[in-house]
């Protein structure tokens, strides 16, 4: 058993799919047509990182109770954390790329964390490794 997607609310697909492709780094999995329950078009749009078995389903907004979520998913708090090998080239290669750090990068004790914006505004933190205790 593995969590295969979690979905994403966002307001556009295109500017989502450049973020999480171009700026983060992620692969497109998937970009289909497909049709709302009531049969209207829509876009089945999947992206995940490089080897990773969980990807994120980039759905765009329909309707009135899904448009006032976009960015605010998880109520303003953390919701997706992403896991690099190299944080300090992940900073670097993000910050460069316009990507919004709302908490600069500190030390804890599960590894190196600065909180970022996504495209929608969801707050993301980027971990990188823990460092190693000295004996």
């Amino acid at each position: 058993m593995h969590l295969e997607l979690v979905t994403i609310v966002v307001a556009e697909y295109d500017p989502a799919i450049d973020f999480f492709v171009r700026v983060l780094g992620f692969d497109l999995i998937e970009d289909s047509p497909s049709l709302t329950n009531d049969g209207r078009p829509k876009r089945w749009v999947v992206v995940r990182p490089p080897a990773a078995s969980t990807g994120i389903l980039l759905a765009r907004a329909d309707g009135d109770l899904q448009i006032p979520v976009i960015g605010n998913q998880v109520a303003g708090r953390v919701g997706f954390f992403l896991r690099v090998d190299d944080f300090d080239e992940a900073y670097r290669r993000m910050t460069a790329a316009g990507v919004e750090f709302v908490i600069r990068p500190r030390r804890e004790p599960y590894g190196r964390v600065a909180v970022f914006l996504d495209i929608s505004g969801n707050r993301w933190d980027l971990l990188g490794p823990a460092q190693p205790s000295t004996p």
